[in-house]
């Protein structure tokens, strides 16, 4: 059988199971499994598969019918442009978390550059009270922000918590890939339980559980029967942890640090009203890429 056939086929068995998209599982799928780029496949539509690589693909392709998501299959996923390790210890990073990425390693190198004015400006012999910028990632899972944020905002500390001991050895091994595992400090524990010291931050960023528990049955079974429920479930309305993290993050915060948070659908308007409730002052709401109010911004006055 030739690779275009095996793409034929197998798109019409996934497509039949219900799978988003399924020629284009079936192509990620088969230049995993031949060790091509995808767009390698089409120059090589004729190339005959060996007896071991049809079993090899009928089975990778079976498990995806089975609604087994594409990440945990092939065992990893590229997240802003990194390549990151995914077992079913860990939620599968989503694209829209991306833009939390990036607006919060923008923030970042905006703090080191202020920082670093200011070291230039002090007179002899005086030392600057917070020379350091850092950063606590809340609910690290798979490590894909704290290690983001290493990578792309060299100067800073990271701090990654998760309650999760088997998903912070997935984080841990995503950082020694992108060999910054000597700036992020993995902590085990629930919340800011875990962090030994009142060491405050200039960030917190978290992409925090925010599925309504009575919702997770009925999500895709991609999340519902793979995803680790304690990264999905928020409690009865969602906001469990957006009440906790109002709550308490101040107390973690520098002077003119910054909370930066993702949202589930509808959801900005109570956790925007959530925040203020606590005192603090939301400086933006971001959209994601489709437009839903998917990033929310917060600081503290003084």
């Amino acid at each position: 059988m030739t690779v275009l056939e095996v793409i034929q086929r197998s798109t019409d068995f996934l497509a039949k199971k219900g799978v988003e998209s399924p020629r284009l599982q079936v192509e990620l799928l088969l230049a995993h499994l031949l060790r091509l780029p995808r767009m390698g496949l089409y120059l090589n539509f004729e190339r005959i598969l060996a007896p071991k690589e049809l079993d090899e693909i009928r089975a990778l392709v079976r498990r995806r019918g089975e609604r087994e998501p594409l990440q945990q299959i092939v065992g990893s996923t590229s997240f802003c442009g990194l390549e990151m390790i995914v077992t079913p210890e860990v939620l599968v990073p989503r694209p829209e978390t991306e833009m939390l990425a990036e607006l919060a390693w923008k923030f970042l190198n905006a703090e080191c550059g202020v920082r670093s004015a200011e070291l230039r400006e002090e007179a002899p012999g005086q030392k600057s009270g917070s020379q350091t910028v850092s950063a606590l990632d809340f609910g690290t899972g798979s490590g894909c922000l704290a290690i983001t944020l290493a990578v792309k905002s060299a100067s800073t500390e990271i701090v990654a918590i998760d309650v999760s001991p088997e998903a912070l050895a997935i984080a841990r091994r995503n950082a020694a890939v992108h060999q910054v595992e000597s700036r992020i400090r993995f902590l085990a524990g629930d919340g800011f339980a875990a962090l030994p010291s009142q060491q405050p931050f200039d960030l917190i960023v978290s992409n925090p559980p925010y599925i309504p528990s009575g919702e997770i049955a009925g999500l895709e079974p991609e999340v519902r029967d793979h995803d680790p429920r304690l990264a999905l479930d928020g409690g009865a309305d969602g906001l469990d942890f957006y009440r906790r993290l109002a709550r308490e993050s101040a107390d973690w915060l520098k002077p003119g640090g910054r909370v930066m948070l993702e949202l589930g659908d509808g959801q900005a308007d109570a956790v925007e009203k959530i925040f203020a409730r606590q005192k603090w002052i939301v400086e933006a709401v971001k959209a994601d890429y489709i437009g839903t109010l998917r990033m929310l911004i917060a600081h503290r006055e003084g």
